[in-house]
């Protein structure tokens, strides 16, 4: 869902609307290099006429003025430097929808909390759970923050991390982590520790080069996961081993896969590391706007398949409601008769509490809406049309009724001279809103407001990870990330597609099957244990004729027989005699956790992962 107009304070954080390519920017590289020769290479760099801008471990990034990849290449022709490539910009993943709602007098709940059952899981503030959000910032004139528990860094260039730069950022950190309070809103794992890395400039937006050195950064903060609503078009190795590397010391990352509505790949979310998050509406269908590239890549006998460099799961991100800058939103509410109902803010701050008038289509003026809220239907004429001529009969507020089932979201166009408050409502309220004897609406500046686009599901992934996590804070990100998809609710076409991967993330699901199977998804029922290690295993994988076999072999077990777990299920209870072929029958890639525990206990292997 788009609006059809933005308001000026969110235009600064409005780039993903923009194209990859019109971003390109082929004057800036990232220059691998070894780090005790990183002097000598900048020394090069800088007699051609370059700046640098970063000088992380193992890389620096550089700006080349009118030099292309190939020129670089040949300044930099010097034994030391490991690999010269481009810096690829990337933006905040996120479409913009008109405010809702009332969080400034009690604190509400976002639907995408009870959609993926995170308000049925009890966080543990006491287990070390840390999420970094690498973002635009975090403003820290919110107060619906627990900021004992959050730090942060700053990129160079971008300012402090605890100031916004634009609403992007705080919007996304309070779906991870707002606070259990009295107000506002609260996030999936409440009060989670939060470690801020401001990336995005003042134009909105960063560098590959940014994002891999925030990952370094985020190692250093020791996070557990790693959340990142952005992304662009074109891998690089850089910013690509950055996340290998805090995945390889078992960390999780989600990314956010691109609001474009089409299969093209974004990065960093096409990465293998990085968990890709597409995003749903409240009433479980794929957003319009939801990226969806295929797990395949490759041509003719070349085509591979996998899975992690596609849509693994989807969570709320339309129409979401989170934190912003103090003032940053247009927040409004309303009622009728004393009973409150959703709206949009449309336009013109301010506040009408009077008797209701059904002023029908709106499309002329009637003077008996004078001193009155005029309650009329879309259709015929210009949502502008309909509160002019209710202002012109005197009416003092104006709510305009979807002729469709949802709410309506729009404005009044540029050139409105309105003064009186205007609000969107759904299709489903029509009946009781024209029934009314009064009504009061009211529109003003807000801490709190609404956002859509996969950037809002990546955070609700990331929050729904620390919730779980942290009742079972020994399993690594790789068996979080397994969990997630193992028990995901099935949407659309039935079993795995490229829309929502394995399905939309549910929290209490994926706590009860780690209580149940332990991290690696399957130890005999025995807790959270993730296997004792008191069995060997090792695991190798191969294909016949293009099927998918792996030929598991392990020692040290004491029993008659074992039970072999694939993916957290026992796929077969076989004689103790070291060995077991495991014919999947499957072609393309794909992703098995395997552990072999001795039969009916928890004496289990560790688990060993084969990827095709």
């Amino acid at each position: 869902m788009k609006n059809n107009k933005f308001t000026p304070s969110l235009i600064a954080a409005s780039l993903a609307f923009s194209s990859f390519s019109a971003l390109a920017d082929n004057d800036r590289y990232i220059i691998q290099v070894d780090n005790n020769a990183k002097g000598i290479v900048k020394a090069i760099a800088k007699q051609s006429g370059a700046q640098i801008h970063l000088d992380a471990d193992g890389f620096i990034a550089a700006t080349f003025s009118g030099k292309s990849l190939s020129d670089v290449k040949g300044i930099l022709n010097n034994p030391h430097v490991k690999l010269v490539e481009a810096d690829q910009k990337r933006t905040p993943m996120a479409l913009f929808n008109d405010d809702a709602g009332n969080p400034t007098q009690t604190q509400l709940t976002p639907y995408a909390v009870y959609q993926s059952q995170a308000d049925q899981v009890t966080f543990d503030s006491n287990a070390g759970m840390k999420v970094c959000v690498i973002d635009s910032g975090l403003d820290s004139s919110n107060a619906d923050f627990n900021w004992s528990a959050i730090t942060g860094d700053n990129d160079v260039g971008t300012g402090n991390w605890f100031e916004n730069g634009g609403p992007h950022g705080t919007h996304v950190a309070g779906t991870i982590g707002a606070a259990d309070n009295s107000f506002g809103v609260v996030g999936m794992a409440p009060g989670v520790d939060m470690h801020i890395i401001k990336v995005f400039n003042a134009s909105g937006w960063g560098y590959s080069s940014d994002l891999a050195q925030a990952a370094q950064l985020c190692s250093q903060a020791g996070a557990n996961i790693i959340n990142m609503s952005l992304g662009g078009g074109g891998a690089n190795s850089t910013e690509e081993n950055a996340f290998k590397d805090f995945v390889a010391a078992g960390g999780l990352v989600v990314a956010a896969a691109g609001n474009d509505g089409n299969s093209v790949r974004s990065y960093p979310a096409g990465y293998s590391s990085v968990m890709m998050i597409g995003a749903n509406d409240a009433d479980n269908n794929i957003a319009d706007f939801s990226q969806y590239p295929s797990c395949t890549s490759g041509r003719g006998k070349r085509v591979t398949t996998d899975e992690t460099i596609c849509v693994e799961v989807t969570a709320g991100g339309v129409d979401t409601l989170s934190t912003y800058p103090a003032g940053g939103a247009s927040l409004s509410s309303m009622s009728a008769d004393g009973v409150g109902f959703a709206s949009s803010a449309m336009e013109n701050t301010g506040n009408a509490s009077a008797a209701t008038y059904f002023l029908g289509l709106g499309d002329a003026v009637d003077t008996s809406a004078a001193g009155k809220v005029c309650v009329i239907d879309r259709g015929s004429v210009s949502f502008y049309d309909k509160v002019n001529n209710c202002e012109l009969s005197g009416g003092v507020g104006a709510v305009i009724i979807n002729n469709e089932p949802g709410m309506l979201y729009g404005t009044l166009g540029d050139t409105n001279n309105t003064s009186i408050p205007a609000v969107g409502a759904a299709f489903e309220d029509r009946s009781a809103l024209v029934a009314a004897s009064t009504i009061d609406i009211s529109i003003g500046a807000s801490d709190y407001g609404y956002m859509s686009g996969t950037s809002m599901a990546t955070p609700a992934v990331a929050g729904i990870a620390a919730l779980v996590w942290s009742n079972h804070p020994t399993c690594t990100g790789e068996e979080i990330r397994s969990a997630l998809k193992a028990t995901a609710m099935d949407a659309g076409a039935a079993g795995k597609d490229d829309f929502f991967g394995y399905g939309i993330a549910q929290a209490a699901d994926m706590n009860d099957y780690l209580t149940q199977n332990g991290c690696a998804g399957g130890n005999g029922g025995g807790g959270d244990t993730g296997g004792t290690g008191d069995l060997s295993l090792t695991a190798n994988g191969y294909k016949v004729k293009g099927s998918q076999r792996v030929d598991l072999s392990w020692a040290d077990a004491t029993s008659s027989n074992v039970d072999v777990y694939r993916n957290g299920s026992v796929i077969a209870t076989t004689a103790n005699d070291g060995a077991y072929t495991d014919a999947l029958n499957r072609k393309g890639g794909g992703s098995y956790a395997y552990q072999v525990c001795e039969a009916g206990t928890t004496t289990c292997s560790a688990t060993v992962t084969v990827v095709f």
